[in-house]
């Protein structure tokens, strides 16, 4: 499991300094960059010298408990699944008490920057993958 921390800020939420449904996607969307950085495929590398990219074909949300202005979460990534060109991360974000207050998932798919189609997963990023997913299950 991979762990970040943010603090919700008012560019975060809406008028009532609530968390903006949206905006929980850019926070997973944070949480996921960092862990790839943390991994090796810091996605300026990733850009600037991989021949692939990882867009996301399916994500989903929901919502457990409200999210204001100054809260302090942590969101907890996981490696659900990894298949031979995709894989699948879930996040926990939970509240400074440890409530869980949101989860979610995105589907990641490895796709040739030239050729627009899915390629399998490149051998070293399905290596530092794997390793995550032997450590959360």
């Amino acid at each position: 499991m991979y762990t970040y921390q943010v603090k919700i800020k008012l560019h975060d939420t809406d008028a009532a300094g609530l968390l903006f449904f949206s905006h929980q996607f850019e926070l997973i969307h944070d949480a996921y960059e960092a862990l790839l950085e943390n991994i090796g495929f810091g996605f300026a590398e990733l850009i600037k010298n991989k021949n692939y990219f990882l867009p996301i074909v399916h994500a989903e949300s929901d919502y457990k408990l409200p999210l204001f202005v100054g809260d302090l979460i942590e969101i907890q990534v996981t490696v659900e699944k990894v298949g031979n060109t995709s894989f699948t991360f879930a996040y926990k974000l939970l509240n400074a008490k440890q409530q869980l207050v949101g989860t979610a998932r995105t589907v990641h798919v490895t796709m040739d920057k030239a050729t627009k189609k899915k390629i399998p997963l490149p051998k070293e990023m399905r290596v530092k993958i794997d390793d995550l997913y032997s450590v959360d299950h």
